[in-house]
């Protein structure tokens, strides 16, 4: 894997052989990316990654600026991979990790942040409850973005709360805002 932009610009890290995660690619990275920098400011902000996996997406949001990454992954070998490439990258002091399920963990008290990823498993038993979740309780902050990946059997271009929803091969991106979106905003 390697980091597309920012300050950390060309660094790679290797995923180990045998590890169950589904790095998001580097054209659905920078997609993502796109979209944030046209609309809103990623320095300084605060991010969430859910499913952590191994760590891509909170890398290339610290590398462009953002302040702190809290990775939660229930899989203590991918929080390991995630620490030992932040000490590897020099950014071990804005990475925070927690080895728990996703579920527990929003079930606890929540922190907004500015940004939240998320990839969980295509056929993650806990979805809609989830978004839910997040978009009911204080995830996420006044003018943050929940920013989930799935497959193509999910469809939240409905979803009151999404006004981003797009395809990027096998996987597609919906961006949610906390509060329900007007018509305008679904024109983005």
């Amino acid at each position: 894997m390697r980091i597309i932009t920012g300050k950390l610009k060309g660094r790679r890290f290797e995923i180990p052989k045998g590890m169950d995660v589904r790095p998001t690619t580097d054209r659905t990275r920078e997609s993502i990316f796109n979209k944030i920098e046209a609309y809103k400011y990623i320095d300084g902000s605060v991010v969430l990654d859910l499913f952590g996996g191994s760590g891509s997406l909170g890398f290339e949001a610290i590398s462009r600026g953002a302040k702190s990454v809290s990775y939660v992954d229930i899989e203590a070998r991918n929080i390991q991979l995630i620490e030992k490439t932040a000490l590897e990258f020099g950014i071990e002091a804005q990475v925070r990790t927690t080895i728990s399920d996703v579920q527990r963990f929003l079930n606890g008290n929540p922190i907004p942040y500015d940004f939240i990823f998320c990839d969980p498993p295509y056929n993650y038993p806990w979805m809609d409850e989830m978004i839910n979740q997040i978009l009911d309780n204080s995830w996420l902050g006044e003018e943050g973005w929940f920013i989930l990946e799935h497959d193509k059997y999910h469809n939240y271009k409905d979803h009151p709360h999404c006004f981003f929803s797009k395809a990027y091969g096998r996987t597609t991106v919906s961006i949610f805002e906390k509060h329900p979106v007007d018509s305008e905003k679904n024109q983005l």
